[in-house]
């Protein structure tokens, strides 16, 4: 197994290469201060002010100008073509957290590459920040800090099945699958939330008002 190209005790904000405000990457830079870019994300970075520490990806994109500006030891192209830049990235970091920027919302086919990523490499704890709300890989266990009321989805990228307590339709003896049941907008009902799944592959799907929770439910999941 390669060694990360990234590795720290604290969180990581990994920049792609789709659009997100100034307001977003201060929210996941306060909470992720290490500054990670995939490929393009880069540029984005660079357009807010802030130089990355490290630059991966097939550099397909990545503009002449922030070639330039990123200094040549913090550049580490990887030149295979058989995974996107986020899965690039993603693996090549071995962070507590990670919080991705960039990476939904411009194209669907990338949005849909992205939960691909999630699932594939949930061992790296990874949230998905999209325009609204937020996405990442369920652990076995989790227990989520959440408000009554609170939108929660759950969405399968393979056939799952689970139990939860603190939800408004409970999950037990379902059999979910992407292409059969799928829990989109369930509603939480207690404070404390707790999700088992029997196997990997559902998404968890929360507000954007929640990323704390979500992050120190992750933290400490199993």
């Amino acid at each position: 197994m390669k060694s990360p190209i990234v590795q720290t005790t604290q969180g990581v904000t990994l920049a792609g290469g789709g659009p997100f405000s100034g307001r977003d990457l201060s929210i996941c830079r306060a909470r992720a201060p290490v500054m990670v870019a995939a490929d393009s994300g880069a540029d984005r970075l660079l357009r807010h002010g802030v130089m990355p520490e490290a630059v991966i990806g097939d550099f397909d994109s990545l503009s002449g100008a922030a070639r330039l500006q990123v200094p040549l030891s913090r550049q580490h192209p990887l030149a295979e073509q058989e995974s996107t830049d986020f899965d690039k990235a993603l693996r090549s970091v071995l962070a507590p957290i990670v919080l991705a920027l960039g990476f939904a919302g411009a194209r669907l086919d990338h949005g849909l590459a992205a939960f691909n990523t999630l699932v594939a490499r949930a061992d790296r704890r990874c949230i998905l920040i999209g325009p609204k709300d937020m996405a990442f890989a369920a652990p076995s266990r989790l227990s989520l800090g959440l408000i009554p009321g609170d939108v929660l989805s759950l969405f399968p990228m393979a056939q799952v099945t689970g139990r939860s307590a603190g939800l408004e339709w409970p999950i037990a003896g379902l059999d979910f699958a992407p292409s059969g049941r799928i829990g989109t907008s369930n509603r939480v009902v207690e404070r404390n939330v707790e999700l088992e799944f029997d196997a990997p592959g559902m998404l968890v799907i929360l507000p954007r008002r929640r990323l704390d929770a979500a992050i120190r439910a992750l933290l400490v999941a199993e």
